[in-house]
């Protein structure tokens, strides 16, 4: 029987546990912080279940149009959260979350470490320090690292966990931030500055580059930014934070420009940094960037015999379901099943901001206007008449396929719920597919996907 190590429970170690089990192998986590990791415990679950909320409350905003009037005083919509019930439900989830992932390990018979581990004896072994405070060593023939990334933190604005804060440390607040500074306009940066704004916090959104989500489709960017700024929202462009330093109740953010800005909380959004120290890496010859992440292949192996890696701690890209297609493939080459090596070009993402930002394949970020090699077509959502029914004006469909043969490479969906419409676009790319058999195939009427099969007979008319 092959045994496996696995340093690290959440999606990358955790999908790895479960498909060694059922593959026959002898599976042990080491785990640290919680099965589930960072994805379950404080990142995708948590997040994402305070922004349901917030998409209430956004639609709360929105239903006048609809003509339905909820709590109405004076003319205006007035509604409110409980910020302390809002996230004793967050945690409570994130919690029973991570209860089923271990039950599912245990009735798979996974065997859980509860302690910190790092290779030994040149990755053949893993050596754990218990809580407990005991010291034990699993021997392994296939080690597998996902121990995963925290937030980055600046030494000029050191989280408190009060008033300066990391994403992980927002679900302890009781109440909302009256003024909210998020320094940082990526991902996460805006989606939690977007959800606060939604909550009924004054929201400051301080963007070291031009433009909110600097690395995303430049249009999907640019409908984002003006929603929030339409909803209230301050977005300071090429504006790099300097420092936060807090004063009581007031914390207070110091540009290097000079300008100052001032709120009642700050949210430090600032990257994430990989879990990569004291786990024996050298030693074992496990080769690392200069970012600190582990350098793997495309089937998760490391600079190292029998020893792979797989999500955050690897940068490939900080998705949890990379890190479990990872986990996933590392067990496959370890107990030498078929596998495919990961494609990035087949990963959908979704920014969980109000319109959500859909991607898929390539586009325009890499891809520019212009570029011969690819032909592009892009929707307003406000021509769907299902969004138009659902009063949604934000946002577009995009399709990319490639010139003569009209295959599809890649698309961008802005709309509300764009994280369940991306698939059928997931679909396919990774099938092949062409834009005149996804055009072939039959659309509810009226359903905002049919704004996918429609960009995909735009294209054919172009070919032509």
């Amino acid at each position: 029987m092959t045994r496996i190590a696995i340093i690290g429970g959440g999606p990358g170690g955790y999908e790895a546990a479960l498909v060694a089990a059922r593959l026959g192998a002898e599976v042990t986590i080491v785990d640290r912080d919680g099965i589930g990791g960072a994805a379950v415990l404080t990142d995708c679950v948590p997040s994402k279940t305070l922004i349901a909320t917030a998409d209430v409350m956004t639609a709360f905003e929105d239903a006048p149009e609809l003509g339905v009037l909820v709590g109405e005083s004076g003319g205006d919509c007035v509604t409110g959260v409980d910020l302390g019930r809002v996230n004793a439900r967050v945690k409570a989830l994130a919690a029973k979350q991570s209860e089923d992932i271990a039950e599912g390990l245990s009735k798979a018979g996974v065997a859980v470490v509860r302690g910190s581990g790092r290779l030994a004896d040149g990755g053949a072994t893993v050596e754990v320090a218990t809580v407990g405070g005991s010291t034990e060593k699993i021997g392994a023939d296939a080690v597998i690292i996902a121990t995963g990334a925290r937030p980055r933190e600046l030494p000029s604005a050191r989280p408190d966990g009060e008033r300066i804060l990391t994403w992980t440390q927002l679900y302890d607040l009781e109440e909302l931030p009256e003024d909210l500074i998020v320094v940082g306009s990526g991902v996460t940066g805006a989606e939690f500055a977007g959800a606060y704004q939604a909550l009924g916090s004054q929201v400051t959104l301080v963007s070291s580059r031009g433009r909110v989500l600097p690395g995303e489709d430049q249009d999907a960017a640019a409908v984002l930014e003006e929603v929030f700024q339409r909803r209230g929202m301050r977005v300071l462009s090429r504006s790099r934070a300097a420092s936060a330093t807090r004063e009581g109740d007031r914390v207070t953010v110091m540009l290097e420009d000079g300008r100052t800005v001032q709120g009642t909380h700050c949210l430090m959004a600032v990257g994430s940094l990989p879990n990569t120290e004291d786990l024996g890496l050298a030693a074992a010859g496990v080769q690392t960037t200069p970012s600190g992440h582990i350098a793997v292949d495309r089937v998760s192996r490391t600079t190292a015999a029998g020893v792979y890696a797989a999500g955050d701690c690897t940068g490939l890209l900080p998705l949890a379901s990379v890190a479990a297609m990872q986990g996933r493939i590392a067990v496959y080459h370890a107990l030498g099943e078929a596998v495919w090596p990961i494609n990035l070009k087949r990963v959908s993402s979704n920014i969980f901001t109000a319109p959500e930002i859909a991607t898929v394949g390539r586009t325009s970020f890499n891809a520019e206007n212009g570029d011969p090699k690819f032909d592009v077509v892009k929707l307003p959502l406000d021509t769907n008449p299902r969004a138009k029914m659902l009063g949604f004006h934000d946002g577009f469909v995009k399709l990319y396929a490639r010139p003569g043969s009209g295959t599809v490479l890649g698309g961008v969906v802005v709309s509300p719920r764009a994280s369940e419409l991306i698939h059928p676009v997931a679909l396919a790319v990774d099938l092949h597919l062409t834009v005149d058999q996804v055009a072939s195939v039959f659309t509810v009427y009226p359903s905002l996907s049919g704004s996918i099969a429609e960009a995909a007979r735009r294209l054919h008319q172009e070919e032509e």
